[in-house]
């Protein structure tokens, strides 16, 4: 008897331990794939908000700071609220509305002209951009740029309605994102006693995704005020992260911010902000 249950128990505990080790194998497996799932979403949304004219409704709030401007040394916070809708037109076609309204706290910009804290004139843009890239890859969108006098200060803003065109070209080729954005502004109407509008604003770009929702980018944002002859320009080294602040999926950045040419630049200053995002 005791040559046949000394085996029975051995293989009872046998059957006990391969049961628990493939319920412990497959749980790992299960959270594997959900973890792998998550990362593969973080790195598709991470690669969309590269593309301004992307099937993704995103609200970015991008707020800038920016130290030692002009002869009295001022300061500005300027926050971009900047909500982007696409919109199926067609079944090849995607109509991308996006608004760029700044919100602004800024103190001794024009000399010692005091504080001023309020909302800065809006930018509305539509790109109507075809579903699918080119047979080359290119993406491309081209569209109305409108600037809305939405300024609740003088100093914030220029009194004027603005109309123009708008465009956007890029390539995504892997994890590398590069292209360039642009719109030019003429003003249609407004104060009388206001300097016209004429500018131009040019944002070339090129970027890196990495895995696990990262991502490095550097861009320039240059605005030529054709009528001043005035060149105001900043660079930017953005360094940004997916992830899922509770159940909103989410973007966070920040990089410095380096400034250039003679429209009146500050010394010094940098950017941070956060993307809501809502896949469809």
């Amino acid at each position: 008897m005791k040559c046949i249950t000394v085996p029975i128990k051995m293989l009872y505990s046998m059957k006990r331990f391969l049961f628990f080790g493939l319920l412990t194998l497959l749980t790992t497996i299960g959270y594997g794939q959900e973890e792998e799932s998550l990362i593969n979403e973080e790195d598709e949304l991470a690669k969309k908000l590269l593309n301004p004219v992307a099937n993704l409704i995103s609200v970015p709030f991008q707020s800038n700071f920016d130290f030692g401007i002009g002869p009295a040394d001022g300061s500005r916070w300027l926050m971009n609220v900047q909500p982007v809708v696409p919109i199926s037109i067609s079944e090849d076609w995607n109509l991308i509305g996006r608004v760029i309204l700044p919100v602004i706290s800024q103190n001794d910009i024009f000399g010692n002209s005091g504080s001023q804290t309020g909302l800065g004139d809006a930018v509305l843009s539509g790109f109507f951009s075809p579903k699918e890239p080119t047979s080359g890859g290119i993406i491309w969108g081209v569209g109305p740029a409108l600037l809305i006098p939405t300024a609740t200060d003088d100093l914030l803003g220029a009194r004027k309605f603005g109309l123009g065109p708008t465009a956007v070209v890029l390539r995504q080729a892997g994890s590398v994102t590069y292209g360039a954005l642009v719109n030019h502004i003429w003003s249609v109407a407004g104060a009388s006693d206001r300097p016209d509008v004429n500018a131009t604003f040019f944002q070339p770009f090129i970027a890196k995704n990495f895995r696990g929702g990262y991502a490095l980018a550097l861009n320039t944002e240059l605005t030529q005020d054709w009528n001043r002859d005035a060149t105001l320009g900043y660079i930017h080294l953005i360094g940004s992260k997916v992830l899922k602040l509770g159940d909103q999926l989410s973007q966070v950045f920040i990089g410095p911010r380096i400034p250039y040419g003679n429209g009146n630049a500050a010394t010094w200053g940098f950017r941070a902000g956060i993307t809501l995002m809502f896949p469809k």
